[in-house]
């Protein structure tokens, strides 16, 4: 593929999308690759204008990241997707081949693993998920390649109990679950994975114990949760959402541009300097 200065185009889809760090992400990645061409936008879309914003866009394309609520919507309209983005039917990620076509992947769950890999976390013997969102699925997935033995997922329905071990049997990973009242339980884990969203796991905070194992708490604002302050407080080891945003945009922006390694460090400052401006 040819670069600079040939013009492409790339953007986040979703709705709501205003507080997208991506573009801020790209961009940096961009600059930093000498892709002077290349614009990276955010678009207001939801399900039902999903198909002709897609109809609409031409040869200059390169790609789309998609948040929600558009991973799973936009897969009917693609022309392949990844084993990977198959494996919890979500999709993240759209890239424009040279032949026309549109393939979707997921970069969340390789994500998570570069982000955990990067604090040093390469295998777990247990693990625990709180939640049971779209997001959990892909940390199931995620679990499903370094976890050796079982998922403990802590749920506030019956519902979603049965949602996270039907994919549990679908990744291979042995899923058990219980009550979210039974929360603070998960701390004994090695690796705790917050999937849930902002608030939910304040009351939590009072329950991390001395020397705990590694958190993943995939939000990045606002940040650092109250969770993840008690953790680093008691010499947790801690990863956040802006780790994973970061490693996922990496991946995204490789497979977009075609160039890599992506400038993860650039990226990340550029998302820091972001949060802390708002």
């Amino acid at each position: 593929m040819s670069h600079s200065p040939e013009h492409k185009k790339a953007a986040v889809l979703g709705s709501p999308i205003a507080h997208s760090l991506s573009p801020v992400l790209h961009r940096a990645a961009y600059d930093e690759l000498g892709l002077s061409g290349w614009e990276y936008g955010r678009h207001e879309v939801d399900e039902s204008g999903l198909p002709g914003f897609l109809d609409g866009l031409g040869s200059e394309w390169a790609g789309l990241s998609l948040t929600m609520p558009l991973k799973r919507a936009v897969i009917p309209l693609l022309d392949e997707i990844t084993p990977t983005a198959a494996s919890v039917e979500a999709v993240n990620t759209v890239v424009f081949t040279p032949d026309g076509r549109l393939r979707g992947d997921n970069t969340d769950i390789p994500g998570m693993l570069a982000a955990l890999r990067e604090r040093g976390v390469q295998q777990v013997e247990r693990a625990a998920v709180l939640g049971a969102g779209a997001t959990a699925s892909s940390a199931l997935a995620a679990l499903a390649r370094i976890c050796t033995g079982e998922v403990t997922a802590y749920v506030r329905s019956a519902a979603r109990a049965d949602e996270m071990r039907g994919w549990g049997e679908r990744l291979g990973v042995p899923v058990r679950t219980a009550p979210w009242d039974e929360a603070a339980a998960a701390f004994t884990a090695p690796l705790v994975i917050a999937t849930t969203p902002a608030g939910s796991t304040d009351p939590l905070a009072a329950a991390v114990p001395d020397r705990p194992g590694t958190l993943f708490d995939v939000l990045y604002e606002p940040w650092p949760t109250a969770l993840a302050t008690a953790w680093a407080d008691r010499g947790g080891a801690v990863v956040g959402g802006l780790d994973l945003l970061v490693h996922q945009a990496v991946l995204q922006v490789e497979q977009m541009t075609g160039r890599a390694p992506a400038p993860l460090a650039a990226m990340r400052r550029a998302g820091e300097a972001a949060l802390a401006a708002r």
